[in-house]
């Protein structure tokens, strides 16, 4: 479905695209603009393009109609979360499954964002205040939000130049064929599905993922996963690319698996953040607790007949 479409004039050549979006109304703010266009909802000439892309007269620009989530039945201020480690310069964050860390193309209202009011601060965009990452809406966890202009420039600083461990803890499909390893493979927006990340892709970005075995199940595989870059959907993206979808993605191929354990989402927590404190430099480690529905479902693997087993596997 397309909400707008314009041919380039005279007067767009040049400007960038984002900023084309909004001179001609088919965004409210650059802000949003880079959200359309890192959605892959805009297109140049029928190819997406970066916001920084130059017009030139004459190219057809369309923008799709994101796909609207349902309004959430509880205001902003009762989005639920909990604070790990606060002082003035930042807080650590636990979040839970099933709420969006800030409004982008689709969702508009009921986010962790709008939910933190003034309690977070610093950044260029208004709608995103202290965001200096993101989990996926189903990904549970630790992130870290700022509180000030200074603190978000040092995190993201820090974030860029990968001062930041991140660890997650994944259930996957199947066994790895090595006890640890790591996914050097650069990935971008999937060239046939837009909504997807995946190393199929025409404008590939660097992505690397470092995963440990934790525990071998009978089906499953319970990891041990760090970030050393931290691109969209990257560990979903990369656990799939090797054939070892996370369980309970709908997306990336571990619908079956999520199923059969019960679970209502993926398999997938931010459990752990270690880092130096920027003003004070103080190591700071945080941690989070498996979510109780994350355990019963790995009990549930745990407990799964082998496929090679007496019993034949699952009936």
């Amino acid at each position: 479905m397309t909400s707008h479409s314009f041919i380039a004039g005279e007067e767009d050549a040049g400007m960038r695209l984002d900023a084309a979006l909004v001179s001609r109304g088919a965004a409210r703010s650059r802000a949003q603009g880079q959200r359309l266009i890192e959605a892959g909802l805009v297109t140049v000439d029928g190819q997406t393009r970066r916001g920084s892309h130059r017009m030139a007269g004459g190219e057809k620009v369309v923008v799709a109609e994101p796909e609207r989530e349902p309004a959430p039945a509880t205001e902003a201020a009762d989005v639920e979360f909990s604070v790990v480690y606060e002082d003035a310069h930042l807080m650590v964050v636990d979040k839970p499954a099933g709420v969006v860390v800030h409004p982008g193309a689709g969702r508009t209202h009921g986010t962790l964002a709008q939910a933190l009011g003034d309690r977070a601060a610093g950044g260029p965009d208004p709608e995103r205040p202290g965001i200096v990452h993101r989990l996926d809406r189903d990904t549970s966890g630790l992130l870290i939000v700022a509180r000030s202009d200074r603190a978000h420039a040092a995190l993201t600083l820090m974030m860029r130049e990968r001062q930041v461990q991140r660890e997650y803890l994944a259930l996957v499909e199947g066994r790895p064929d090595a006890r640890s390893g790591t996914i050097d493979a650069p990935i971008g927006r999937d060239r046939d599905h837009r909504t997807l990340m995946s190393t199929r892709t025409d404008k590939a970005r660097r992505a690397v993922t470092h995963f440990e075995v934790l525990e071998t199940l009978p089906r499953t595989t319970l990891l041990t996963v760090r970030l050393e870059t931290g691109r969209t959907h990257q560990i979903r993206a990369h656990l799939a690319a090797i054939g070892h979808p996370v369980c309970g993605d709908e997306r990336y191929g571990g619908a079956a698996s999520g199923r059969a354990l019960g679970l209502t989402r993926q398999f997938l927590h931010s459990r752990k953040l270690v880092f130096s404190h920027p003003v004070s430099r103080e190591l700071k480690t945080c941690e989070s607790e498996v979510p109780t529905e994350l355990l019963r479902s790995l009990e549930a693997a745990r407990r799964d007949p082998a496929p090679d087993g007496p019993d034949g596997g699952r009936n």
